[in-house]
């Protein structure tokens, strides 16, 4: 990977996180990144790698697909990142990594996990799918520790339709992300001619009226391998690596996203704003909401809300021309059977699964225009009665 387009798309990025181009590498999506990270410090069979019980399946499939276990621990209801003390409980002699989440854009702890870990052999990666442009005690999410992966697919901090890279602080580990991004297969003419058709539809035809459907449409499609998805059919049905997952990153992704990163500071201050919003309607109607420490910037990718029936009260926002998200639908979204198959035993995280089943998100992205949030508001207020209080549940 030497050509103008990626080297160009490697130093915006480098000089939005003020890290050297050199340290950052490029891939078809965040979860390829993540496998190359895990592989790169020799993660392998009999390894344990700790993650959040409240991720997307990408996760724990990365780390199967090296023959290593998934690790699951509970979450915290004040953060819906990990709880530090089950943490601690759960870090054996097997462990190798723990992977630190960015919650719908809130860091984890990472001083705390830090200071659990101590002089142990164990490495932290930071999950910055949902925290790019966040910081941690000032310092920018992603930039922290030996190791980090972000995500630019649909609905996160900015998009490239689907995407993905690694940074990497630590020059042995480095060297050989640049040797596995220079072996990753390149992407075809069919992947880049997809993948800006499916850019247009999303830019061009997906508002409020259309959202479910258009977002039902797509998984449909993808689960089927017709369109390229966020998560492919493989995927979902069992963690064996589908054929083609280990792919670099397109020229069509490249180039959009070094436009798009300029944006990306502007996108979080209205996401912010937003957020401000439903704090304050929230707070007026003596709702709790995740608590946000003042040492963290918090970018508000989704705004989450627990209520009594997620099924009723999507349908009564879809009445009303309301997108809302579900992430995350179960504690390995969007999994919701055969758990076993991904090593989680249904039961063990019981914050986790009651959040999951409770959990839609509140849109914050920049369509939501005064009057649109408005609307939003009154729907809430209508809807009161169906709202829980984040930390009861």
């Amino acid at each position: 990977m030497s050509t103008s387009t990626y080297l160009t798309y490697k130093k915006s990025i480098a000089n939005y996180l003020k890290v050297k181009e050199n340290n950052v590498f490029l891939f078809w999506k965040g979860r390829v990144a993540l496998y190359a990270i895990l592989k790169g410090l020799g993660v392998t069979l009999g390894d344990e790698v700790i993650i959040p019980a409240f991720t997307c399946v990408v996760v724990p499939n990365a780390i199967i697909y090296l023959g290593a276990t998934p690790i699951y621990v509970d979450i915290d209801p004040a953060t819906y990142n990990m709880d530090i003390h089950k943490l601690a409980a759960a870090i054996t002699s097997k462990t190798k990594v723990i992977i630190a989440q960015n919650t719908f854009g809130l860091s984890s702890d990472i001083n705390a996990i830090v200071d659990l870990v101590g002089d142990r052999k164990i490495d932290i990666i930071e999950d910055c799918t949902h925290g790019m442009g966040g910081f941690y005690k000032g310092k920018s999410n992603g930039t922290l520790l030996k190791a980090s992966f972000f995500s630019t697919q649909w609905n996160k901090p900015y998009s490239t339709g689907i995407g993905g890279m690694a940074y990497i602080n630590d020059e042995a580990l480095a060297k050989k992300m640049s040797d596995y991004e220079a072996q990753a297969i390149r992407p075809s003419i069919k992947d880049n001619i997809t993948l800006r058709v499916l850019i247009w539809v999303r830019t061009n035809l997906i508002t409020p009226t259309t959202y479910w459907t258009a977002v039902n449409m797509y998984r449909w499609l993808s689960h089927r391998k017709i369109v390229t998805g966020s998560s492919q059919g493989e995927e979902l049905e069992k963690p064996i690596m589908p054929f083609g997952f280990f792919k670099g990153m397109s020229k069509t992704q490249a180039k959009i996203g070094v436009t798009a990163i300029l944006k990306m500071d502007l996108a979080i201050a209205h996401q912010r704003k937003v957020a401000a919003a439903y704090d304050k309607f929230f707070a007026r109607h003596q709702i709790s909401v995740p608590i946000v420490h003042p040492d963290f910037f918090h970018t508000y990718l989704k705004y989450p809300l627990l209520v009594r029936d997620r099924a009723v009260f999507i349908e009564r926002a879809n009445q009303q021309k309301i997108e809302l998200g579900e992430w995350f639908n179960s504690p390995i979204h969007p999994i919701t059977k055969d758990f076993d198959a991904w090593q989680y035993t249904w039961g063990s995280h019981p914050v986790a699964e009651m959040i999951s089943s409770q959990i839609v998100n509140l849109p914050t992205g920049t369509n939501i225009d005064n009057a649109y949030l408005a609307r939003i508001l009154a729907f809430l207020e209508g809807e009161i009665h169906h709202i829980l209080d984040s930390q009861s549940g």
